[in-house]
């Protein structure tokens, strides 16, 4: 018999990336069997229930039989809701028909990176960030080109650096903020300094505004209200965060008019549709009760207090207030052990579950990231049981 080749993956399987807090949290989990208790600081997960009224809005589409399918760029209430939301907070007109609906935020990363780059393209995106952008243009073969968040700028990137990284082959450019991991926030007057060096040039831009609502001083401001910006701009947003509604997996995307019907195929060829009850949901979240979210916003402020100063009073720990969004990013540069060996004894022998700042890229390295989505009570017990551990070293 003649011997067979066995079976191949593709090797653009093998391009995708993954993110580190799933991989912490398994390994958290793991140790908790065991019987020991870990502290959770590595998901970004808020730790508020969904409000009773979102709930209900999915109950009552349930028990009226909206459990089948429904046009795969969203029901038309709510484009229609997130088309004013859209236009509310950012400032832009933006109609219904250009608003997409996906399961969750992530799905318009990949979307975007394949909507708009061929093998060869390249595309800006920011360092230290979301691992999932890594992830979607290396997936395309697109060239990831990033563009480095520098702490003693507050996190912001410099303007002269972004127009020095766009070339001829640049396609997209993703902007976050307020950020993951760092936290920080553009503020309008670098927007507007972006525009200026994009707005005449190839390439899109996607803004990742998930965390807008969650914001601590200042004003929100989007790359998209600049003028010009709108018709090159996806504006990404979604209920996961400012809700509570992680696991409902609902986001949109407000969409330059080239690439709805784009967006739209890639539905009809992966998942087909949000579940319309799940949209009921979003519908009930976005017009409703807003209280909710004031009361999480306040929560998350008064945690943030309690984080930065408990880790600024660490031994060879500073860490700068995050401006928006759940996280905190200390340097831990002087300490004796890099952010990756120092993520994983914590976890493994203090209890801590935590990411390096290398999970977001290299310019993450000397960072750890801590999520301060739980409780007042558990975070003080983080802090106390790193501080026990540093003293070890």
């Amino acid at each position: 018999m003649r011997p067979t080749a066995a079976p191949s993956l593709a090797p653009a399987a093998l391009r995708l990336g993954t993110e580190g807090a799933f991989a912490v949290l398994a390994r958290a989990r793991e140790i908790e069997r065991t019987g020991r208790d870990v502290v959770h600081l590595e998901i970004g997960e808020p730790d508020f229930p969904t409000a009773p009224h979102v709930a209900e809005a999915a109950f009552a589409a349930i028990r009226a039989g909206e459990t089948g399918y429904c046009p795969a760029p969203g029901i038309a209430e709510l484009r229609d809701a997130a088309a004013a939301e859209i236009a509310r907070t950012r400032g832009v007109p933006v109609a219904a028909e250009h608003v997409v609906v996906a399961n969750g935020a992530k799905p318009f990363l990949l979307f975007a990176v394949l909507a708009t780059c061929e093998p060869g393209d390249e595309v800006v995106y920011p360092d230290p960030g979301f691992p999932i952008y890594e992830s979607a243009i290396r997936f395309a073969g697109a060239t990831p080109v990033p563009l480095v968040l520098r702490e003693h700028d507050d996190f912001a990137f410099s303007v002269d650096e972004l127009a020095a990284r766009l070339t001829g082959r640049t396609k997209l450019v993703i902007l976050n903020s307020p950020q993951n991991p760092t936290g920080g926030v553009l503020d309008r007057a670098t927007l507007a300094a972006a525009a200026d060096v994009l707005r005449d040039g190839p390439a899109w831009v996607l803004s990742d505004e998930v965390y807008g609502r969650l914001l601590y001083e200042g004003e929100f401001a989007s790359i998209a209200s600049e003028p010009g910006m709108l018709e090159r701009t996806i504006v990404l947003d979604s209920f996961s965060k400012t809700y509570a509604m992680t696991g409902w997996r609902c986001g949109y995307a407000a969409v330059p008019p080239p690439l709805v019907e784009v967006f739209t195929r890639f539905l009809v060829n992966s998942t087909s549709c949000v579940p319309p009850f799940v949209q009921r949901a979003g519908v009930a979240a976005l017009i409703g009760p807003q209280d909710g979210v004031a009361a999480m916003l306040a929560e998350f402020r008064a945690r943030r207090e309690l984080v930065v100063s408990g880790l600024a009073a660490l031994p060879g720990v500073t860490c700068r207030a995050p401006r928006g969004a759940f996280y905190a990013f200390p340097n831990v540069s002087a300490l004796p052990l890099g952010a990756d060996a120092l993520a994983d004894r914590l976890l493994e022998e203090a209890g801590v579950a935590l990411l390096s700042g290398t999970a977001f890229g290299a310019a993450g390295e000397g960072h750890l990231r801590l999520s301060y989505a739980t409780s007042r009570e558990r975070l003080a017990e983080g802090l106390a049981r790193m501080r026990a551990f540093l003293a070890t070293l």
